[in-house]
């Protein structure tokens, strides 16, 4: 099969695009790349990008294009611009760069932003192939929960943008069972969605033991709760503060805050402002195959998503690592993610935004014998197996865009 992969995000930066690629390579499948210059999370192009950028143009295999965009940079305005000027870029410079190339099947990666459709919709029309389309976020109602845009008009011109982007789509791709019924609000009536979550990374899945990362200070006796991943309004920094703040006295207990994102400064700025510096640590951004020597340290592994509609029909997207890894969770979220971890029965999970049940929950996990944590960690891991196995996964994908580009076919053959 040859297969068009269209994203904004892909190696060097951190996104599961990148295993589904390099499996798809595995399986014998010709794989071509169109993504953008690599500037996530912190905003800027990579320096080792820029000095060197033919040592990107291929990835396990697959053929890299790239196409120019304007970086995140901060601040909502900058961050808008990125999306269209990637959308444009990938639209126009993206099919010169694929000009006489065909494809079997286009593959669209859409974490966030929704205008990734419109590279895929142009690459779908123009090389006549079939698209899968993978949602890994609500839009509009994302861009409203986040308080990126409040306009009603705005909201409603984005929702027109979604269903002219999910009536190009042969097959939708929905990240939790939840989001279906959102998609299909949008989707044509007979539209294909079926429902296909993310999987835990490699790194993740090993059980072998782990040299704690040494930036860390150690801390025989301390319980840690540690929170891995973006920091952003999504992740309700508010609340998870708020619990902190209820536990400032307890001296045996800390709170270990793994990643950055858009939020990463003022997390910062409030630790100092309620004096909480002693009870959390900020330790920054790392690379994901670095981040089981962080998980060492760990008594807790922190979910958490904003109380909002929306969000509660989402599985964080670090879910399946936290899972993988085998180590108890403590969610605040509500929803479709706060019932799979009370399903597993890997952990404690209490409402979206309430950041003085997460505390009690802490109490309580802190509380608990270490061999039931490690049976909590342990059914964690058991469930992410069963449900969340990347080999099936894939298999899955392979068989459905198979069943697509057969359609497709027939279709254009006339029969």
């Amino acid at each position: 099969m040859r297969l068009l992969v269209v994203t904004q995000y892909f190696w060097p930066e951190n996104f599961r695009i990148n295993e589904l690629v390099a499996d798809f390579r595995d399986r014998g499948h010709d794989v071509t790349v169109l993504t953008g210059w690599p500037n996530y999370p912190a905003g800027k192009v990579f320096s080792d990008f820029r000095q060197n950028p033919k040592q990107y143009a291929s990835f396990e295999g697959a053929r890299v294009l790239r196409v120019p965009l304007l970086p995140r940079g901060r601040g909502g305005v900058r961050l808008i611009l990125n999306y269209l000027s990637f959308a444009l870029s990938a639209s126009v410079l993206g099919l010169w760069k694929l000009r006489g190339k065909g494809f079997d099947a286009v593959l669209v990666y859409e974490p966030s932003p929704i205008t990734i459709g419109i590279p895929g919709a142009v690459m779908r029309a123009a090389k006549r192939a079939p698209m899968a389309f993978w949602v890994l976020d609500l839009w509009p109602e994302t861009l409203k929960a986040v308080g990126v845009v409040n306009s009603e008009r705005l909201l409603r011109w984005v929702g027109h943008l979604v269903s002219w982007i999910y009536r190009r789509c042969d097959l939708i791709l929905a990240q939790s069972r939840s989001f279906i019924g959102n998609i299909a609000r949008y989707a044509p009536e007979k539209a294909r969605i079926e429902y296909f979550p993310a999987w835990a990374d490699d790194v993740f899945r090993s059980e072998l033991p782990v040299e704690p990362a040494t930036e860390i200070p150690p801390a025989p006796g301390m319980f840690t709760v540690m929170f891995a991943g973006n920091i952003g309004e999504a992740q309700d920094f508010p609340a998870i503060l708020e619990a902190a703040e209820v536990l400032r006295a307890r001296d045996d207990i800390r709170w270990v805050i793994v990643g950055d994102g858009r939020m990463s400064d003022w997390v910062s700025a409030q630790i100092q402002q309620r004096q909480l510096t002693g009870n959390v640590l900020m330790m920054g951004r790392h690379p994901l195959e670095r981040m089981p020597a962080f998980f060492a340290h760990a008594d807790a592994l922190l979910v958490s998503l904003k109380a909002d509609p929306i969000f509660a029909l989402t599985i964080p997207g670090k879910m399946q690592a936290y899972f993988g890894a085998g180590i108890p969770i403590l969610a605040m979220l509500d929803g479709e993610g706060a019932d799979i971890v009370a399903d597993a029965e890997a952990g404690f999970v209490s409402p979206a935004g309430n950041g003085l049940a997460l505390a009690e929950n802490v109490t309580k996990l802190a509380a608990l014998d270490k061999t039931i944590r490690s049976r909590m960690g342990e059914n964690g891991r058991r469930f992410c197996a069963a449900q969340f196995d990347r080999t099936a996964l894939m298999s899955r994908l392979e068989m459905w865009i198979d069943e697509m580009v057969i359609r497709n076919s027939s279709k254009r053959s006339g029969l």
